[in-house]
């Protein structure tokens, strides 16, 4: 059983930066594996922040966060990281590692991601 374990979350001011880290146990490597950010703030929706395929490097990132966000990967350590520079008091959600297995394009919805961590608070004042 693949399990995403999320870290890194915290309490920062606006224009700080944190570093969201990803790790999965149960994971056997594979070419195909991709790797997601979402995030949900009270009363929203959950949506996505930034995606990976481990394999190519391939990625994509919400409007909201291109510049500020880099999604990358460890992929000796089966680690995916999240670095949230410049951050806004709208980045404030609880954040979400998310794991599917599929080749082509980028998956960019909750509902295509198999394997879910518990989340990691991240929350940035003015």
């Amino acid at each position: 059983q693949v399990q995403p374990v999320e870290s890194g979350g915290g309490s920062v001011q606006a224009g700080g930066s944190l570093r969201l880290s990803c790790a999965a146990s149960g994971y056997t490597y594979s070419t195909a594996r991709i790797v997601g950010w979402f995030r949900q703030a009270p009363g929203k929706e959950r949506e996505g922040v930034a995606i990976i395929s481990t394999g190519s490097g391939r990625s994509r990132y919400a409007d909201s966060v291109k510049g500020r966000f880099t999604i990358y990967p460890d992929n000796a350590k089966n680690t995916v990281y999240l670095q949230m520079n410049s951050l806004k008091p709208e980045d404030t959600a609880m954040y979400y590692c998310a794991l599917t297995y599929r080749l082509g394009d980028l998956p960019d919805r909750p509902a295509d991601f198999n394997y879910w961590g518990q989340g990691t608070q991240v929350t940035v004042s003015s």
